[in-house]
């Protein structure tokens, strides 16, 4: 008897127990994830608004005459952009980007636009993906980003290893935002995994900004790579970076 009128309260705690896990949902911000993050030193943050024009400078169709451009312009020499490619010549693989000669500062960046809303091949992308179901390299990874960024390399594979070999002294940046934050994710990997494809360029010459990352890589990716890829987070009030670790808040738990 006293097993049967248990049962009642037992229910009660579980729908309870259920309620506040609801709720605390509701009032989770991403914030919270990187409350207790180190602060990045200057040196660390310097790349980082350059980085972010680059991206935005994809967006433009003519660079010489450039549409939307931010105070002060890209910062950026029309005659070292080596290639570009937009929605037709990606073929909605992945989204337009351009690779960058960077002289200034002795530095070779593959940069990604973000999501399109309007472009349903973007969307595609995206929505490719079984969680828990594509393995890389020990882990778990979004499948359509993946499938973008093994793309970019088998597309740009010999561009990329003759600019590295012309310029041994280069850094290899990959850049993105958004979409292609998760694209240069995967590429960045992809590239570690296949160091010979570009003339086996040293780990330590390869770098990579996701600036407002899809989620895309396991946690154990992305403590394995920390040393390659950094992600930018634009939060309420300020800008979070997270030097040299893609943030966990962008991974699957």
């Amino acid at each position: 008897m006293s097993a049967i009128c248990g049962l009642p309260l037992l229910e009660c705690v579980y729908c309870l127990a259920c309620a506040r896990w609801v709720w605390k949902k509701f009032l989770y911000a991403a914030g919270k994830e990187s409350e207790n993050w180190g602060f990045a030193s200057a040196g660390e943050f310097e790349p980082v608004p350059r980085i972010c024009r680059y991206i935005l400078a994809v967006y433009e169709d003519d660079l010489r005459n450039p549409l939307w451009a931010p105070p002060g312009g890209y910062g950026m020499n029309p005659d070292w952009v080596i290639l570009r490619r937009n929605d037709e010549e990606t073929q909605g693989r992945v989204s337009p980007y351009m690779i960058y000669l960077d002289q200034d500062n002795a530095d070779i960046v593959v940069a990604i636009r973000g999501l399109n809303m309007a472009k349903e091949s973007d969307f595609l992308v995206l929505l490719d993906n079984k969680l828990g179901q594509t393995k890389f390299d020990g882990g778990y990874v979004h499948n359509g980003l993946l499938k973008a960024a093994e793309w970019v390399l088998g597309t740009e594979c010999e561009i990329m290893r003759e600019l590295i070999e012309r310029n041994p002294s280069y850094t290899l940046t990959f850049a993105g935002h958004s979409l292609g934050a998760g694209v240069v994710t995967l590429l960045a990997m992809l590239v570690i995994q296949n160091q010979k494809k570009l003339g086996n360029i040293e780990r330590k010459r390869i770098r990579c900004f996701a600036i407002a990352p899809a989620r895309c890589i396991s946690l154990n990716l992305a403590v394995r790579y920390a040393d390659v890829i950094n992600s930018v987070v634009l939060q309420v009030t300020f800008i979070t970076f997270s030097s040299g670790s893609v943030c966990y808040a962008y991974c699957y738990e």
